[in-house]
């Protein structure tokens, strides 16, 4: 007697690997794919709030509009915070309250919201001796730390001091500056307390 083993047969020939193959995707689904793009598109330029006429009528473009606009030549507050905070934040501070035993506080100082004239001096001259700031006294000497400055700058970190932490001081303008420049020219010593109290 033989036996006969009854084990499947594989028939390699007869079962195929899948294969994977490149599909296209039908042209009708592009199409149709743009065609939604484009009157999305359409539709966003008609609704969506651009340049509406109705709203900016009589005029027909922003360049048009722009030209009516307030031209902005007043002080740079930006700059002059940033030039703040380079030259006299080291002082008196970031918050304009001063250091003790330093320099005066800023922040609510009868000097910083006081004349112009006298505070353009300060920073562009020096000042030297006592003075009292919010009834403290301080006896330090401040140097000349504005001299170097364009009349643009000081005049922006004056206007920015005399408008921040609650002053409520006048504008600085450069054109101030330069006319105080001009009218005091060579000061080689700081002023004084007295010498600033003099000027209205």
């Amino acid at each position: 007697m033989s036996l006969e083993s009854h084990q499947p047969v594989s028939n390699a020939s007869a079962v195929q690997e899948p294969q994977a193959r490149a599909a296209l995707a039908p042209v009708w689904l592009i199409v149709l794919m743009f065609m939604l793009l484009y009157c999305g598109a359409v539709y966003f330029d008609q609704n969506g709030g651009w340049f509406d006429s109705r709203i900016y009528a009589p005029y027909q473009t922003y360049t048009e509009l722009e030209s009516f606009q307030p031209k902005g030549g007043g002080p740079d507050l930006a700059r002059g915070k940033a030039v703040f905070d380079t030259i006299c934040a080291l002082c008196h501070g970031a918050n304009g309250e001063g250091k003790p035993g330093q320099a005066p506080p800023l922040a609510g100082s009868e000097w910083a919201q006081g004349s112009p004239d006298r505070m353009i001096r300060i920073p562009l001259y020096g000042l030297s001796g006592a003075v009292s700031v919010k009834g403290q006294q301080f006896n330090l000497a401040m140097p000349a730390m504005g001299a170097a400055l364009s009349p643009d700058d000081l005049a922006s970190v004056l206007v920015y001091i005399r408008t921040s932490w609650g002053n409520k001081g006048s504008v600085v303008t450069p054109e101030q500056v330069s006319a105080i420049k001009a009218k005091v020219g060579n000061h080689p010593q700081p002023f004084t307390v007295d010498e600033l109290n003099a000027i209205q």
